[in-house]
């Protein structure tokens, strides 16, 4: 049954990954859950179901278009999906027989760092030389901005605007903006995939209280590592930069579910939660680092240590 189920899966991950050459949006829409297909074989059955799928996903790439695009299926979709289910379904049980699961604010740091070595991958696929590498991705840049070989319409910069230069600049912050992306596409994909295992009554792990979800204060630490590590020449730097956005987006989301556990029985909850979602979709850019602050604060003196815990009801 298992080598049924994870090579079924890993074909149906294989084609919402290629469909992505087709170039429209609905095509790049099923490329960002590729790795659904596989999450639910590893969390429905078990990881072996999902290495399997990750497998003949792979396969599939490889053999129908390229072997470098199976490469980059399994790198950057089916492996990070089998790995965070693996994680997400291990549990520790004490003598009398209660299990304690992978705490959700560990997964997220799992899943930063998935996301800091598969933004590197990608890197490192365009060219293994640095320079080379900077200059392809300027380059690239530069021609959206400028609508130059059919790369879209022209964008219209102010007149003392250096084109060649703002896409230097922008290059630089290319790893970070990935980094960052990467993680709440897999954070959906692993919520959708547990969902859907658990309305078929095959998931092992019982609900968690997502809210409760707290980065643990180790990876505060690491966040400034990075950080330092950003400023460094090189595919070190890259993946300093890289992980400093992964980790940003992995406090944001901390962030955001304190603020949801805090609010709990509040008469406000219902204004500012909508409040902050609105100013989410409106304003990403500026309203998320706020929210990576408030959950590297969770992070550091445990904002929620006096809130009684969620009833099961919750």
């Amino acid at each position: 049954m298992l080598p049924i189920v994870g090579i079924g899966a890993g074909l149906v991950s294989a084609l919402l990954f290629a469909v992505v050459i087709t170039g429209s949006p609905l095509a790049l829409l099923l490329s960002y859950v590729a790795p659904l297909p596989v999450f639910i074989a590893a969390l429905g059955w078990n990881h072996r179901a999902g290495l399997i799928a990750a497998a003949a996903g792979t396969a599939a790439v490889a053999i129908v278009l390229k072997l470098p695009l199976g490469l980059a299926f399994a790198v950057g979709a089916a492996l990070p999906a089998w790995w965070i289910a693996y994680l997400a379904l291990l549990a520790r049980v004490d003598d009398k027989g209660h299990a304690e699961w992978y705490p959700l604010g560990r997964l997220l740091v799992w899943i930063a760092c998935v996301a800091t070595l598969v933004t590197v991958g990608g890197a490192m696929a365009i060219s293994t030389d640095y320079e080379t590498y900077r200059s392809a991705m300027a380059r690239g840049l530069e021609l959206v901005l400028t609508g130059g070989q059919g790369a879209g319409a022209e964008m219209r910069l102010p007149a003392h605007i250096n084109v060649p230069e703002l896409s230097a600049r922008l290059a630089a912050l290319v790893p970070a903006a990935a980094g960052a992306s990467f993680v709440p596409m897999i954070v959906a994909n692993l919520w959708l995939a547990a969902r859907t295992v658990r309305l078929s009554g095959r998931l092992p792990r019982p609900w968690p209280f997502i809210p409760s979800t707290r980065m643990p204060a180790k990876a505060v630490g690491a966040l400034g590592a990075t950080v330092i590590l950003s400023f460094v020449d090189g595919y070190a730097g890259l993946a300093g930069i890289a992980a400093t956005g992964a980790l940003v987006a992995a406090f944001g989301l901390s962030g955001l579910a304190a603020l949801h556990d805090l609010s709990r029985g509040k008469a406000w909850r219902a204004p500012a939660l909508l409040g902050v979602y609105l100013a989410l979709l409106i304003m990403l850019v500026t309203v998320f680092p706020f929210l990576a602050l408030f959950g590297i604060a969770d992070a550091l003196i445990d904002l929620r240590r006096r809130r009684p815990p969620a009833t099961p009801a919750a």
